[in-house]
Formats: structure tokens, sequence, C-alpha cells
């Protein structure tokens, strides 16, 4: 297993639609395997394999609940259905988010509280996936990587500017940029 560079903002395999994978290999099974030693040391909750470079339609979560109770997997070829959302502006404290491909920042964005997720595992197993909050923002939020989207591209005008400043400034919006956790000094 190995720790992959993290493509930022302006890469352009994190602004396109990502491919279905066709079939599982073992080079699918490694990504997968790098993605979760990734998003571990990152740390993160959610990898999407377009975050490392790879355009194909398969994310890693990772989450533990106030109760310690571990919540983790992969999804291949996922297909996502959610709740619409509640109308209003987002609470700056608890609909906050932030990604591992625009290190460093979190700010505000309104997600559906509930989602249905199906897919297929890495043994080519059927996978249905029902969450609401925390999870759920998750999932979302990786799902947007397999589309090219992401979480910034959603903020409110405000916010989106803010987020393009701060690009600027730190030399993202264009290919070629990515940061390895562990070795590059990111606030991530």
């Amino acid at each position: 297993m190995a720790v992959l560079p993290i493509r930022i903002m302006g890469d352009p395999v994190l602004h396109a639609p990502a491919s279905r994978v066709a079939e599982i290999s073992d080079e699918i099974r490694t990504l997968v395997d790098d993605m979760f030693e990734t998003m571990d040391a990152a740390p993160g909750v959610g990898l999407a394999a377009p975050q490392v470079g790879v355009g194909l339609r398969i994310f890693t979560y990772s989450y533990t609940d106030d109760d310690g109770a571990p919540w983790r997997g992969a999804i291949l070829n996922p297909e996502l259905w959610m709740r619409p959302l509640e109308p209003g502006a987002p609470d700056d404290d608890e609909e906050s988010e932030g990604c591992l491909s625009f290190p460093g920042e979190r700010f505000p964005l309104r997600r559906s509280d509930e989602v249905l997720i199906t897919g297929t595992d890495l043994d080519g197993q059927s996978v249905s996936i029902q969450v609401d909050g925390w999870r759920a923002r998750i999932l979302q939020h990786e799902f947007d990587h397999l589309d090219g989207i992401l979480y910034v591209d959603r903020l409110d005008d405000s916010d989106w500017k803010t987020a393009q400043k701060i690009a600027k400034k730190r030399g993202w919006g264009r290919p070629g940029k990515s940061w390895t956790p562990g070795i590059d000094d990111l606030d991530a």
C-alpha cells in the first residue's frame, strides 16, 4: 500500500465526470487499498478516485460516531438518491465542510440530511446504504467528486468568491497541483 498525492482544485481529473469501473481487478483492489491509506494519512473521512488522479467512479469513506462505532467502506459505480434540501442558509457550525482537494479551508454548505446510495463493493456484491446526518454529508461530498464537482463549486456567491481568492493566492486552479499526506506541510 502507498500514500498517493492528492490533486488540488484546478487539476482536470477533478473537474470531469469519472468513468464507470468495468471490471474489479487486482489493480482496482490495490487502488482502493492505497486510497484508504491516503485518506487515513490525510486525515479525511472520504476520498474519491479522481482526487488521486484516477478518473474512475470509486470512493472510500470512514467515520467514527460519538459512541466509537466505526463506519468504513468503498463503493464502486455508486448511484445516489437524496431527500430534498431544506430551504434556507447553512448553519456555519453544523453544516461546514472541507475537502482534501481544497486543503486547509472550511465553508458552510447545505446538504440533504438523508441519502440512499447503491453500488458495488470490491467483491462485486451489491451495496445499499441509507444514512442521515454527517454520514449523508460524506456520501454526497464524495459522490460529487465522481461527477467533477468540488464542494466549493456549490458555495453561495460570497463564499465562492472567497474560495477563488484563496485558490489564486495559493497558486491553485491549474493542472499539476497536488499534496501528499505525511510529506507536504498542509493544514488539510
